[in-house]
């Protein structure tokens, strides 16, 4: 999604002269944010109390793989039996215009996909690659496989008990279907968990989906043009972001319908260019992906090294199980939960089987990662040294430096993919942060725009400002929120399933038929 590890370190984001003797006010900021906020982040993002054939797994990515692969056997590898009908949903083989919802479920996936394609898929592939080796990029694809099922789970669940108002919007997500999903079933807790999900939704959209695209995207542009005031970036997109975002789901949806198609197409279609230049190595690159994966070729910890970095880096970047999805996936035209499940299935297999591998093929073949001669494990070599510091560009460098190896030029799609992604992750996150927003405090548009512009202010401030701890801190907001939505999941699988069951038997016996259109 947008960062690399997430409390490793704290981010540095608009630097600091070496000429300031004393300490800045945005250096007193971050130091009181970091000693009172620190606790939490280190409680979300904490290895497991145990070593894994010594190395540390974090907790979270454990809780999102395990969620994952009991909703893939639960539903019977729902990801594969039902990749074809999601095709022909997006298509709108299936759409019926008459049906209830604010956009269609081709913009729902583009919304949905808009929040978690982005940074991560450029600089923490690197970050993986370079750590856990090639053999990293098997283990991304599995967890990204598993996700799948984490994911529709969540958006059948946020479409069937989504609000519909009078006026034709539209409400929905995990704080909804905690509190009606856990009535129906006479269970408790399910208001508390709405809360404390709504909480974490907020913050993380202002934090990771908000300020830390906006540093990023000005970090990208200054290194192209040159040095100068990270606000002005931060007022350009704040003005950008809200002539959007004031449309509601309907405008978000027009423009990344747009955006997402075209910047993902032009990402992968560089990466296939350099790999058919290289398709010599094509087959030596799976042979070290299959090799790294089980023997270990990466810097740290053989192949359990390789294993952890791959699913934490497939978690951190699809978001299957956190929920957000299921806020996007909620505004879809459809009388038929099921059918926004199975829509979702194809948005881990995007963001993590296809744009991800890409980038760790490219990074693989370019030799911008080296074996060591005594040891024969991959090392970084000098265009990626810094990838170890946890710095939020370095993992862009080498990625830029293993795309540079194809075309000289590449710096300068990837600080226009940046933008792009930079741009499209907050539109989303600035939803799915008034979603819950509107759930706490009621819908209103006068509610509703002072959301949108508190949403635009953090905007300037994340390009501007060094708020490093604020970053940890709203990315743990966002992982908790998988800590509530799995919760919640794991309560309400026997309702997907029947609901499951039941479409997918009409389906069968022709009482759901393609639309004409």
């Amino acid at each position: 999604m947008k960062k690399l590890f997430p409390a490793a370190s704290l981010v540095t984001l608009a630097p600091v002269t070496a000429a300031a003797q004393e300490m800045s006010i945005d250096d007193r900021v971050n130091q009181v944010f970091a000693s009172s906020t620190g606790w939490f982040v280190n409680l979300i993002f904490s290895p497991l109390p145990f070593q894994i054939a010594g190395s540390d797994f974090p907790w979270i990515v454990m809780w999102l793989v395990i969620g994952a692969t009991v909703f893939t056997i639960y539903f019977g590898l729902i990801q594969l039996r039902a990749f074809g009908h999601a095709i022909s949903l997006v298509k709108g083989d299936y759409s019926d215009p008459k049906d209830a919802g604010e956009v269609s479920h081709f913009q729902a996936l583009t919304t949905a996909l808009s929040g978690t394609v982005g940074l991560g898929n450029i600089a923490g592939v690197a970050v993986a690659v370079g750590i856990g080796g090639p053999g990293a990029t098997f283990w991304m694809i599995l967890a990204g496989l598993l996700g799948m099922a984490s994911k529709f789970t969540e958006c059948t669940l946020g479409v069937k008990y989504r609000n519909e108002y009078p006026d034709g919007t539209v409400s929905g997500g995990p704080m909804y279907y905690m509190v009606k999903g856990f009535k129906e079933r006479n269970l408790p807790g399910g208001g508390i968990l709405a809360i404390f999900f709504s909480i974490f939704c907020i913050l993380g959209a202002l934090g990771g989906g908000n300020m830390f695209q906006a540093n990023q995207a000005h970090a990208q542009i200054s290194g192209i043009v040159g040095d100068y005031p990270g606000w002005i970036t931060g007022v350009i997109f704040a003005i950008v972001v809200f002539l959007v975002i004031v449309g509601g789901i309907k405008s978000i949806a027009s423009v990344t319908e747009k955006v997402v198609p075209f910047m993902g197409i032009m990402y992968v279609g560089v990466a296939l260019v350099i790999l058919l230049v290289n398709y010599d190595k094509i087959g030596w690159a799976f042979g070290q992906i299959w090799a790294g994966a089980f023997t270990g070729l990466g810097v740290a910890g053989g192949f359990v090294g390789a294993l952890i970095q791959g699913f934490k880096r497939a978690a951190f970047s699809n978001e299957a199980g956190v929920g957000s999805a299921a806020i996007a996936h909620s505004a879809v035209r459809t009388k038929e939960p099921v059918t926004e499940g199975v829509v979702s299935l194809l948005e881990p297999f995007i963001d993590t089987v296809v744009i991800c591998t890409m980038t760790a093929l490219v990074i693989t073949i370019s030799g911008v990662l080296v074996v060591d001669p005594d040891t024969g494990l991959f090392v970084l070599n000098e265009a990626g040294t810094a990838i170890q510091t946890v710095d939020g560009s370095s993992g862009v460098q080498l990625t830029s430096a293993a795309f540079a190896t194809g075309f000289s030029w590449f710096p300068y799609v990837l600080a226009i993919a940046v933008v792009l992604f930079a741009f499209s992750t907050m539109i989303s996150w600035s939803y799915y942060g008034l979603k819950a927003w509107t759930y706490l405090f009621g819908e209103g548009k006068t509610k509703e725009l002072v959301f949108k512009l508190i949403f635009c202010v953090f905007i300037v401030i994340g390009a501007a400002a060094q708020l490093g701890a604020v970053i940890d801190f709203s990315d743990a907001m966002i992982f908790a929120m998988a800590v509530v939505n799995i919760t919640a999941l794991y309560f309400l699988m026997p309702v997907v399933k029947r609901e499951m069951n039941s479409y997918f038997e009409r389906l069968k016996t022709g009482e759901i038929v393609k639309h004409k259109h």
